[in-house]
């Protein structure tokens, strides 16, 4: 296996800049994921790794050899395509055995070998019954596992994925999730994942980057992008429903920060904080749904009075949009609670896990 790193990577065409200056390391054996909304460049990153493009500047390294100069069959990664990229005319078996044959030679592969390659994979992806078929007469998901199988009958280093699952229905995107993941764990290969959906990314990935307009925007762990977002766009991409974010303005001489219909005084770390570090008194409050409760009656001094707009009940629990003074809140509660349009409640928020902004910048400074 091997690790991937791109240092200072920028790639234009024409006058759009589609990544500008990315830097990332892949450990080895990593499962690392691309996140990041339609156009923010997360493909040309992952074409640039396997050769298919070429950076204007910057440098890509795989298992710590410099490859931008190296032919995108001689680096040794496999990439697996959105739309599966099947020849139609071969069977199953052709198609997997399809990138030992073209390198016949060059790999020393003799006939019984490459049939050994091709029924191993086969089965380790649980498609063995198939490779008499033609690829039309495959569902979705076994077009799926073909080129699967198809990328690793290579044993590459890398394992690059463009968006494998986006066709598939969500109970079957579900089940491919998990066996991805689990295949990528057993054979212990690294992998690159891009994808716009973030429950695919957070569910499978070890890190994630955050692109968002052809830069990364934060790396972590999905635990670390969930719960300390570095950047407004981060805290909304993350997240579903997205973190709730609260224009406020925070008075330095008393360490009080003031909302719509609240004002909350920091201890005195906090308020030194965002006196070092605020460009502004502008701030934005950010609170995770369920970082915060709705009840029918007032439970402290600090509770924020609000009005019920809509709820929407998603089995064992309901997604509440409430109005303080017109700022809209997304919170969670128990389904069996009942809240009535325009009904009058209060929010109490569990100040620990919020998260605030500078409303300038964006960019997250607690």
């Amino acid at each position: 296996m091997a690790n991937v790193k791109l240092v200072e990577v920028t790639k234009r065409f024409g006058d759009v800049v589609a990544v500008e200056r990315i830097s990332f390391e892949v450990n080895d054996g990593e499962f690392f994921a691309l996140l990041g909304p339609s156009g923010c460049g997360k493909t040309t990153t992952l074409r640039i790794i396997a050769g298919l493009e070429t950076p204007d500047e910057g440098e890509v390294y795989i298992d710590g050899v410099l490859v931008n100069d190296i032919h995108s069959k001689d680096r040794n990664v496999a990439m697996v395509f959105q739309n599966y990229a099947l020849y139609p005319h071969m069977t199953v078996y052709e198609n997997i055995a399809f990138p030992l044959l073209v390198r016949k030679r060059e790999l020393k592969l003799s006939k019984d070998e490459i049939t050994k390659r091709v029924k191993d994979v086969a089965k380790l992806l649980q498609i063995e019954e198939l490779l008499d078929r033609y690829p039309r007469q495959l569902s979705g998901g076994q077009q799926q596992r073909v080129a699967l199988a198809r990328a690793l009958v290579r044993k590459p280093k890398v394992w690059l994925l463009d968006e494998p699952l986006s066709n598939l229905d969500a109970k079957l995107r579900h089940t491919m999730r998990a066996e991805l993941r689990k295949l990528q764990k057993d054979l212990g290969i690294t992998a690159i994942y891009v994808t716009h959906d973030q429950i695919e990314a957070l569910s499978m990935a070890d890190r994630v980057a955050v692109l968002n307009k052809g830069r990364i925007l934060q790396i972590g762990t999905p635990s670390e992008l969930y719960s300390k977002p570095k950047d407004v766009f981060v805290a909304t991409f993350i997240g579903s429903p997205a973190m709730n974010l609260i224009p406020c303005e925070f008075r330095e001489e008393d360490g009080v920060i003031r909302g719509p219909n609240f004002s909350k005084k920091l201890d005195k770390e906090l308020s030194e904080m965002l006196s070092e570090n605020l460009t502004s008194n502008e701030c934005i409050l950010g609170i995770r749904p369920e970082h915060a409760k709705v009840s029918k009656a007032r439970v402290s001094d600090e509770s924020i009075p609000a009005k019920v707009l809509i709820s929407e009940t998603l089995g064992s629990e309901q997604v509440v949009l409430l109005s303080i003074d017109g700022t809209e809140m997304q919170l969670k509660a128990p389904a069996e609670v009942k809240f009535d349009l325009g009904e009058p409640v209060y929010i109490s928020i569990d100040w620990s896990k919020a998260v605030i902004f500078d409303a300038k910048t964006k960019k997250a400074v607690y």
